[in-house]
């Protein structure tokens, strides 16, 4: 708000002194005053909007936590994640090490990380996982819908009816809504779909 407040202020006044610099005589010095008091406010707005740029912006593996999204490759995932070194996540990753990767999911996801996800109520929680590695990667691209599920959570068993595919749990009390892609063989496969489908429905 204040960034702003300044930049209408800088604009005003290097207006102003435009319009000054220009009337009558000494227009060589007043021309000089001008620049040298626009290059000092545009000097400071920088300092003052560098902040408010940088904050909550993506660190060096790719998580912008902030937003809730992370857009890195597999191994950047790893080793932001994980905390292993370049050349072990390069190892561990495989094919998929050079992978794009992109996630995103919702607050209740990261409360359910910070609670152990022992809220017996439950949670509303989701994340979008989708991979790409077909250029410089596996050759293969997917596409993930999971989210939290009572049925996961009780007794393993999604509560959702598999329209494709066969229905499953993954990591404990999630139900895989969405799992679908094609291999390196560019044949498209449907590993499964609920039904409903929608984040909501959970």
């Amino acid at each position: 708000m204040w960034n702003l407040v300044y930049l209408i202020y800088i604009i005003f006044w290097i207006c102003n002194s435009l319009i000054n610099s220009l009337k009558g005589g000494g227009e060589y010095m007043n021309i000089k005053k001008f620049l040298a008091g626009s290059a000092a406010s545009i000097m400071m707005l920088g300092i003052t909007a560098i902040p408010a740029f940088a904050a909550g912006g993506f660190d060096q593996y790719g998580y912008n936590d902030t937003a809730r999204i992370f857009n890195g490759t597999g191994s950047s995932w790893c080793q932001g994640k994980l905390h292993w070194s370049k050349a072990v996540c390069d190892a561990y990753m495989g094919i998929y090490a050079n992978d794009k990767l992109v996630m995103k999911w919702n607050a209740e996801w990261d409360r359910g990380n910070a609670e152990g996800w022992t809220d017996p109520n439950g949670y509303q929680a989701w994340t979008d996982n989708e991979w790409n590695g077909r250029a410089n990667g596996s050759g293969e691209i997917w596409h993930y819908k999971i989210a939290w599920d009572r049925g996961c959570a009780d007794s393993g068993t999604p509560s959702g009816a598999a329209e494709k595919g066969a229905a499953y749990c993954i990591w404990g009390p999630f139900a895989m809504l969405q799992s679908q892609g094609s291999g390196s063989d560019n044949v498209h496969y449907w590993d499964v779909l609920l039904k409903p489908a929608g984040y909501g429905a959970y």
